[in-house]
């Protein structure tokens, strides 16, 4: 009977011998350690942008994301050469998204842009990634604007609102009583301003933002908004083109407001008041070309009285060795008698991002209350998490961080937020600046800025 241990005694071909098959398993193993040394040595990377202004807030973040994702790494835009703007970052990320795979896999955006991108087909439905506990402890109207369609694309990060400020020096100098006596309407704005002009207190009384862009169309809102009027009242639908406010009477006053405290300075553009003339307008005539920062600098010269902003602006202007630092202040409450125009950030995903599990991982974490505290305390932004509003060291640096909670929540105004607003926002601000250069009336141009804003409905509605 033949041996049972050599019936089952395995042999092995001369050319794989004992020495032979070790050496295979060491030479498998030096790959599969290489691979594994090439993959750790190639973390995936995630892109996004930002307005220019906000990168250098941003750099630190990033920076303690990565020490504690060491397998992802984020590629932020930063060209110093370029100072691109809120604008330019629209449309960076809307040549972007249309492609097949996008650069960008996170999608930092304003909050007028979500309805547009996600009617696109261009953001990810983030729903699956978030519950609704961890969403309420957001801003409830933030959580809102995040949605479209009954989808989540957007998780908050920064929240925002038009807000007056004022020259406290300016003011008192002039007899008013801080307590009591800050305009509580655009009538009160006004007379105030051409007062502390003709007691030659101040040079200018009221600096905004008047550039043909997004920004003027904010001013417009929260002025519309005073007089009583609307701009698009969208139904259920999104789709009504009867809602359509611009050719009312509250819209042509509220456009001539804007123009009217304008209108007197074009001829004394240095602002200088001589006995026996008529005083300047209450803004300059150089109103018209100014942006955000450029206003803020503007107000910072200490010759102006108000300013209307945003909320980060506080930050900037009470800055060490700031020209204004402690002359100037906020007023956290309803601007000049209506609502402040709503803005803020938050961060979207693409959809066809080829990391989603990554792409998520940071945008839990850059809309964190640690990381948006941290962003707060360096930025001045105002945070979107709403214990972020009563924290104690927030609160030391920005006292009025709680009462402008309230503001947001209460007395603030969105801007209609429908796919193609970016089209009826240029058709608006085209008009607006007809009126502010002179070139139309206001109840001619804002007639035409209702027609074309309800043939923009109509064409939709075709579609």
């Amino acid at each position: 009977m033949p041996n049972s241990r050599q019936r089952f005694r395995v042999r092995f071909p001369k050319p794989f011998r004992l020495p032979q098959i070790l050496g295979l398993l060491i030479v498998i193993q030096c790959v599969t350690l290489w691979q594994l040394l090439f993959a750790w040595s190639s973390p995936v990377t995630l892109s996004f942008v930002t307005p220019f202004d906000e990168v250098e807030y941003w750099v630190p973040l990033i920076k303690n994301f990565e020490k504690q994702h060491p397998g992802i790494h984020i590629e932020l835009l930063d060209d110093s050469e370029i100072p691109y703007t809120t604008d330019d970052v629209e449309v960076i990320y809307t040549a972007d998204l249309q492609q097949d795979i996008p650069r960008y896999d996170l999608i930092y955006m304003d909050i007028i842009w979500v309805p547009w991108f996600a009617d696109k087909g261009w953001l990810k439905d983030l729903s699956e990634f978030i519950s609704a506990e961890e969403l309420s402890a957001f801003l409830p109207s933030e959580v809102k604007a995040g949605r479209y369609q009954n989808r989540l694309y957007r998780i908050p990060f920064r929240s925002d609102v038009g807000v007056l400020f004022y020259n406290k020096r300016l003011l008192e100098k002039g007899g008013y009583r801080l307590s009591t006596e800050l305009p509580k309407s655009l009538k009160d704005l006004k007379d105030i301003s051409k007062d502390l002009q003709t007691q030659k207190i101040a040079k200018w009384g009221y600096i905004w933002q008047g550039q043909q862009y997004e920004g003027l169309v904010a001013n417009f809102v929260e002025v519309l908004d005073s007089y009583g009027g609307f701009w698009i009242d969208l139904d259920k639908d999104n789709n009504n083109p009867e809602k359509v406010g611009l050719d009312q009477e509250a819209a042509i006053k509220a456009v001539d407001f804007l123009r009217d405290i304008i209108v007197s300075g074009e001829s004394a553009s240095d602002g200088e008041i001589l006995d026996g003339e008529t005083p300047p307008g209450i803004s300059p005539a150089d109103v018209r070309f100014l942006i955000e920062q450029q206003s803020l600098e503007m107000f910072e010269l200490g010759e102006t009285a108000f300013l209307r902003g945003w909320s980060y602006f506080w930050k900037r202007a009470n800055r060490a060795g700031g020209p204004l630092k402690g002359d100037f202040e906020v007023i956290p409450a309803a601007i000049y008698g209506g609502r402040g125009c709503r803005g803020g950030w938050g961060f979207g995903m693409a959809k066809n991002t080829k990391y989603p599990k990554e792409a998520w991982q940071a945008i839990e974490y850059f809309t964190s209350a640690s990381v948006q505290r941290q962003f707060v305390l360096n930025a001045g932004y105002l945070p979107s998490y709403q214990a972020l509003f009563e924290d104690a060291e927030i609160l030391k640096y920005y006292p009025h961080f709680s009462q402008l909670r309230q503001t947001l929540e209460n007395n603030s105004i969105f801007r209609p937020q429908f796919p193609d607003y970016g089209q009826a926002s240029q058709i608006l601000q085209a008009y607006l600046w007809q009126v502010l250069t002179g070139e139309q009336t206001a109840e001619t141009a804002m007639r035409q800025a209702a027609v074309e804003t309800r043939r923009l409905f109509t064409s939709i509605n075709e579609d």
